[in-house]
Formats: C-alpha cells, structure tokens, sequence
C-alpha cells in the first residue's frame, strides 16, 4: 500500500514485481489478490465509461456518375524536404473526372490547419453532393456518428459524408491512384523548401488536369471532363429544417442540449448546430442532426446508437 502511494498509476503486475525485486518477497501474492487489496483500500479507479454513440455507414458507396457527385480528400502521408521541414499534403479530387481540386501543403492535421483549404476550393469549384473520407483525423472520430467537427461543418454545408470502412483504402481507389502519381512525380526526391515543394505540386497540378491524358478516362483529360459545381458556397448556410413536430434544440458547450431538465450529450462536433428530436416510443426520441440520423435518447437521457434493421434473406440472395 505504501508503495501504490508512492507510485499512483503503478497496478497490481507492476507493484507485485516491484515485491520481488524491492523486498524479496517469495512467494509473491498473485496480481488478482493484490488487485483486490487496492480495491478494498479504494486505491483502484474505475475504467472511464465510453458512451454509446452510433456509427457511420460504411458498406454503402455513392457511384461517381457526374462531375461533383463524389469528391474524394486524404492526406498524401508526410515526408520532409531537403532542409528537414515536414511536409504534409492535403488532397482533393473529384471522382468521375479525376480533377485534382486541390493539393496544399498544412501545418498539421487538425481543423484549423485543413479548413482554409476547403474554404478556398469551396470557393472555387462550388460544393460536391459527397465528400469521402477514411475514419482518421481530421475528418473522422470515435464521436457520434464518427463525425468531427470538420465532417460535421461538412455536413452543414449539405454535403452529405461517406467513411470507407478502416484499412480499407482501396475503396478510395481512384484517389489514391493520383497520390502514387503525386509522389513518383514530385517528391523523389523532394524539394530543397516546402515552398519549393509546393510550386512542385501547383506544377504538376496543371499537368496533371490539362495535359496529361488518363487511360480509365479514355485517354481524355480531366480537363475535358470537370465542370465547376453549381452549388455555391456560402459562409453562413441556412440551419437544417426540421419537421413541425420535432423539438428542435442546439448543442451547447461539451456537446450537450438541454432536454427534460437534463443534460443530455450529444457530441462536441455538434457544438452551436441545431439538431432534431422525434419521439418514437414512451420517453425515447430519435435525434437527427438534418437527415443524419444520430442515435435514440433513451429515458435516462443517454444517446444511444440504433441497430440496422436485419436484411431479409430474400435480399441477402439477391446481393450474392
């Protein structure tokens, strides 16, 4: 006990060897026995409870079959220049044409760093139907739905997010296609400055869209097929609509709304958007962020995710 005291993250396997090495202690007590002694002293915590959140869908995939139908963003993976610096590239490419919307390099990988490249492609080329991402950050967390806050400024936006499932980047394919082109092309080896580096890839950018024919698009150029999105972007979207029977409320600091005399948790992503609530059953709602369903309020006030509803097996034959 006095040595738990001593060392306050130490557990029952570090401090039954520090027994044997410390005191000589033979036979030592077995970890579960000096488990319990912590337990009975109140010396153990408690493992933080993970709040039930519910997922986003990963087994459904939008068909690229026009111009912003689906863009696709990733990070390159970060390499240094000659004189040391890091360098991480951000991406974006529009699915159906191959058109590389963007590639800048950013601080880091947080969402200050990555939103003014958004904002500025926004800018440009109007907004996608669907942006797809992996599950890593910025775009993705262990949060409701999977969102972060750029997802779910995304989302705002009325851009609706597709996640490819974890470890599986083929399923962005085309996308990182164009990131082994990017590298063969203008990072081996790499450039003396970042800034150097980056008139690389506004260079290859160009050759890439206007001049460099693609065999998977007919040997067109992405040029040839792009067209700027009619979508416009705006800095200030209008909030989602909700029905006239949902309760509508905005998710506050630490991610919470006020609901029933209770704070309820909806998620930090979330913070000062307005999100939805219907009841379906006695003291359960459904809550929506716009058309995303995010989970059900049960009676305790907790978000929890809802379960697929089974697929019939006459429509599990008809997949295979």
């Amino acid at each position: 006990l006095r040595e738990r005291h001593r060392h306050t993250s130490w557990g029952p396997k570090k401090l039954r060897a520090l027994l044997a090495a410390k005191y000589g202690i033979t036979p030592v007590p077995a970890a579960s026995t000096l488990a319990r002694l912590l337990q009975r002293h109140g010396l153990t915590r408690q493992p933080r409870r993970r709040r039930p959140v519910s997922q986003p869908d990963r087994t459904t995939r939008t068909p690229a079959t026009r111009p912003n139908a689906v863009w696709a963003t990733d990070f390159k993976g970060w390499f240094r220049t000659q004189d040391g610096q890091r360098c991480d590239p951000l991406t974006i490419s529009d699915l159906y044409s191959r058109y590389v919307l963007g590639c800048r390099i950013v601080p880091g990988q947080r969402m200050e760093d990555v939103r003014p490249v958004f904002r500025r492609v926004f800018r440009w080329f109007g907004l996608p139907e669907v942006l797809r991402v992996d599950n890593g950050r910025p775009f993705g967390s262990h949060g409701v739905a999977g969102l972060s806050q750029l997802s779910a400024w995304w989302l705002h936006l009325g851009i609706r997010v597709e996640f490819i499932a974890p470890a599986h980047p083929e399923q962005n394919g085309g996308h990182e296609r164009m990131h082994r082109t990017l590298k063969a092309e203008t990072a081996r080896p790499p450039a003396a400055t970042p800034r150097a580096q980056q008139a690389r890839f506004d260079r290859w950018r160009h050759t890439f869209n206007h001049e460099r024919p693609h065999e998977a698009l007919g040997m067109q150029r992405p040029a040839d097929r792009y067209v700027r999105s009619a979508r416009r972007y705006t800095e200030h979207p209008a909030p989602p609509g909700y029905p006239p029977h949902y309760h509508v409320r905005r998710v506050k600091q630490q991610g919470v709304i006020k609901w029933r005399n209770r704070r309820c948790f909806i998620g930090q992503a979330l913070h000062g958007m307005l999100v939805g609530l219907v009841e379906v059953g006695e003291e359960a709602y459904d809550v929506y962020f716009g058309a995303l369903h995010l989970g059900r309020l049960d009676p305790s006030g907790t978000l929890r995710p809802v379960p697929p509803a089974p697929r019939r097996r006459s429509a599990l034959r008809a997949s295979r």
